[in-house]
């Protein structure tokens, strides 16, 4: 190869290197789809500064940073502008154009961009890159320079709770506003006068009315708020807008027709507030929801919820509709209606308001709850517009606690629970109860060991057989079968009837137990659980459960809370035998019926009852007074479609069970028309 030749060819090798090199370098450089997918990203973080470092100076021209950044601001916050999903296609045949293909997720739904990006070639600082050709449109499509944009609220409403009848226990309705006109106040003097007579009226402090009233949007004609308040409190409102300056405005508002008697069942529903908001984030919520707070309004949120709907409207220049940009339909929640009847709810709470106490009520043929009461309560309405700090005080330092659920709770259940204990020592054999036991004296004890302690008896006859122990009450006869039956047997067949286990029901019960630990190792807390004593410890609705099964040839039935068509169902089927539970649904009777029967001042004539009274006590030590609870649970025979179960606290003054027994009575008079 000569000279010449080989130069040419190593020319011609660099020639080809540099190009190669030039084509890596270009390679580098981003394209418009590039570009534009840096547009999207910012967009994605509503980075508006970066999105507006990436716009042409034509388009920079045609808007300043300043108003580029705040109206994209003004926008996606009034339309709660959320995610970006985004993908960009570069157009094949014209150089600089891509195809963005967007939604964004906002208050009134998705809205969708697709939209054709032209893209321009610059050089700023030594650099040659790719700039967005930016239109208003990329904002939200259709947007022109003077374009303004609305967003509507489409309202919903909350669902309903009411009760087997249909009639309200939670509905929306309307309260009673509370407005000052500063104008119809009068002289300072007399505004005076009607601000210190306001706050003794609604419990409303001085500087709070000073501050809505100096607030900068208020004009002598302005309806101020001060409070709202329940509108039934019709005194209340008069006395108020006799006032001069003061009116009365109907608001929309959550209302409980049946207020302290069944609050604690419905529970009240309130205002947004910022710990909840985080704890619901992207559910759904703002800061102007409501939502359940306690009871069933809590449990049934999800149910019960409203979900506003909305619309973004474009508007042109002199605020006209061009047309709508997204809109979502309202969701009204879902209505409830429950197997409670007001009528019984409201019976029974009229039995138990002046005490601290609690009353359940059910068909004992299908499980449907009829009624569910705590007492003392509170009125949900005053919750739900928003409780002064002086009335809930007020109601959280009361020694009765009305505040506290206690159809929820789990406490000894005394002498009630001696059908228990018959039941299993009947199933096993234990007791004959046609067996006359002979037991001398108030008190006895199984051996020494025992020391000074002695399970005791009131009314007692010396000998006794299944029956008379029953309606006479006989702690020592149940002390004694318990005994007979042994720890861990009675402790397993506990669990049969359900001790242990939360109840099949959508409120939740605290549960039952037979004691601490379960187990029942000892022979005295054996004898003492026999009589419902010891750590045994009861929900009121599950002994209603219990007692069911003397009704239902031994089954214990399925409760119910919310109104249903499907047939009743069996929690527990077969705790005891037919025959057990129709001896004992006799003997029950006869706790009535028999003139020594502890529950015979409960007779009502012309209707067959059967029931159990129990008087748990609370004592440090034996045979010193202390703290008693009176119970009763009693249901009708002849088709039997009330049972009610009534607690009452504190009765060692009042008699015990027999200041419960003609409570109970006339929640029956009441409700069964006798």
């Amino acid at each position: 190869m000569n000279r010449s030749k080989f130069k040419l060819s190593i020319l011609f090798i660099f020639f080809l290197v540099s190009l190669l090199m030039l084509s890596s370098c270009g390679s580098n450089q981003p394209t418009a789809k590039d570009r534009m997918e840096d547009y999207v990203k910012a967009w994605q973080k509503q980075d508006f500064s970066k999105m507006y470092s990436l716009l042409s100076k034509k388009s920079q021209k045609s808007v300043s940073k300043t108003d580029f950044i705040s109206r994209y601001k003004r926008i996606y916050e009034g339309i709660e502008a959320g995610k970006v999903k985004a993908s960009v296609k570069e157009n094949a045949k014209k150089e600089g154009t891509v195809q963005l293909k967007a939604t964004l997720d906002t208050v009134a739904g998705p809205v969708k961009f697709s939209q054709s990006v032209q893209l321009k070639e610059e050089k700023r600082k030594e650099k040659q890159n790719w700039y967005i050709s930016w239109k208003p449109g990329m904002i939200l499509p259709g947007m022109k320079a003077d374009s303004k944009v609305r967003v509507d609220t489409l309202s919903s409403t909350r669902g309903e709770i009411v009760d087997r009848n249909g009639k309200p226990l939670a509905i929306n309705g309307s309260a009673a506003r509370i407005d000052l006109i500063p104008g119809k106040m009068g002289t300072d003097s007399e505004k005076a006068q009607t601000i210190n007579k306001l706050t003794d009226l609604l419990g409303v402090s001085k500087e709070q009315i000073d501050q809505a009233l100096a607030a900068s949007w208020v004009k002598v004609d302005s309806l101020v708020p001060i409070t709202t308040i329940d509108a039934t409190k019709t005194d209340l409102v008069k006395q108020a807008t006799q006032l001069p300056g003061v009116v009365k405005t109907n608001v929309e508002s959550r209302v409980y027709p049946d207020k302290n008697a069944s609050a604690h069942l419905t529970g009240y529903v309130g205002k947004m507030t910022a710990e909840l908001l985080k704890k619901h984030q992207n559910e759904g919520y703002n800061a102007n929801s409501v939502i359940g707070k306690t009871g069933l309004e809590l449990l049934f949120e999800k149910q019960l919820r409203q979900r506003d709907g909305a619309s973004i409207i474009l508007l042109d220049s002199a605020g006209a509709e061009v047309g709508t940009i997204a809109k979502k339909a309202p969701v009204n929640g879902q209505n409830i209606q429950l197997t409670i009847d007001r009528n019984v709810q409201d019976a029974l709470y009229s039995q138990l308001k002046k005490d601290a106490g609690t009353g359940v009520a059910i068909d004992p043929r299908n499980g449907d709850i009829l009624g569910l009461v705590s007492a003392p309560a509170y009125n949900p309405n005053d919750f739900v517009l928003g409780i002064s700090s002086s009335a809930y005080n007020k109601l959280s330092n009361n020694a009765k606690q009305p505040l506290m659920n206690r159809f929820t709770s789990a406490s000894a259940p005394g002498s009630t629970f001696k059908p228990l204990t018959a039941a299993i020592a009947l199933t096993h054999k234990a007791i004959d109860p046609q067996q006359q036991i002979a037991i001398k004296g108030t008190k006895w004890q199984a051996n020494k060991s025992w020391g000074d302690y002695y399970v005791t008896r009131l009314d007692h006859d010396p000998e006794v057989n299944l029956e008379e122990a029953l309606f006479r009450s006989d702690n020592i006869y149940f002390a004694q079968a318990a005994l007979k039956i042994g720890g861990s047997t009675f402790a397993a067949d506990a669990k049969k009837f359900g001790f242990g286990e939360s109840l099949p029901i959508q409120y939740p019960m605290r549960k039952s137990t037979i004691s601490n630990d379960g187990k029942l190792d000892s022979d005295s807390l054996l004898a003492n659980s026999g009589y419902g004593q010891g750590q045994v410890s009861v929900n009121p609705l599950h002994l209603s459960l219990i007692y069911s099964a003397f009704v239902n040839d031994g089954s214990m039935i399925k409760p119910r809370l919310i109104k249903t068509n499907d047939p009743p169902t069996f929690w527990k089927k077969n705790v005891m035998s037919a025959d057990i539970a129709q001896l004992l649904n006799k003997d029950l009777i006869q706790v009535i019926d028999n003139p020594a029967g502890t529950a015979h001042d409960a007779k009502i004539n012309g209707l067959t009852i059967a029931g159990k009274t129990g008087t748990p006590e609370f004592k440090k030590k034996q045979g010193k007074s202390g703290r008693e609870n009176g119970w009763f649970v009693a249901y009708n025979t002849d088709d039997p479609r009330l049972m009610v179960t009534m607690i009452v606290e504190n009765t060692q003054k009042h008699g015990g069970s027999h200041y419960v027994t003609p409570k109970v009575k006339n929640v029956f008079e009441k409700v069964l028309n006798k």
